[in-house]
């Protein structure tokens, strides 16, 4: 009798393998002669690595990412906002979640400058500081038109 250094399990799966390739089975998939694309999970914790990789094979998001999005979603409605009541509401919210994401990681939540999203999120921001800048500049001027136009009696 020969000794097998696997157990029962991997001889069997082993041996169907082996036939697979003697058949052919492998010669046609997707991807075949290309690299593997080997994912770097060296800053997930080992114990939750394998969830992750789940999650990511499903076509879910973890929940970190989650947030992240749900906070890059806020700013892009923040962006679109001429409201001034709706917009300090949507900046309410988003500081909201970030504060609640503190609580929960007990970290902040930073945009690194190798981060994909950092500059989307400097873009923005710069975007919605322009216009409300522009906003107050328009205000200003109409009121103080409107002031020039009232002292000359028109």
């Amino acid at each position: 009798m020969q000794e097998f250094p696997f157990s029962a399990i991997q001889y069997i799966a082993e041996k169907r393998i082996a036939e697979a390739m003697d058949k052919g089975e492998f010669d046609n998939l997707p991807g075949r002669g290309k690299p593997l694309e080997i994912e770097d999970l060296s800053a997930v914790p080992e114990d939750l690595r394998m969830a992750y990789k789940i999650l990511k094979n499903a076509g879910c998001l973890t929940p970190e990412l989650e947030e992240r999005k749900t906070i890059t979603s806020t700013l892009e409605l923040l962006e679109g906002l001429t409201d001034e009541r709706e917009r300090l509401c949507g900046m309410q919210k988003l500081r909201l979640l970030i504060e609640r994401s503190r609580a929960r990681y007990k970290r902040d939540i930073r945009l690194e400058q190798d981060d994909p999203y950092y500059a989307d999120v400097i873009a923005r921001l710069t975007r919605i500081a322009e216009r409300k800048w522009r906003l107050r500049l328009e205000r200003t001027f109409f009121y103080w038109r409107n002031f020039l136009l009232t002292i000359q009696g028109r």
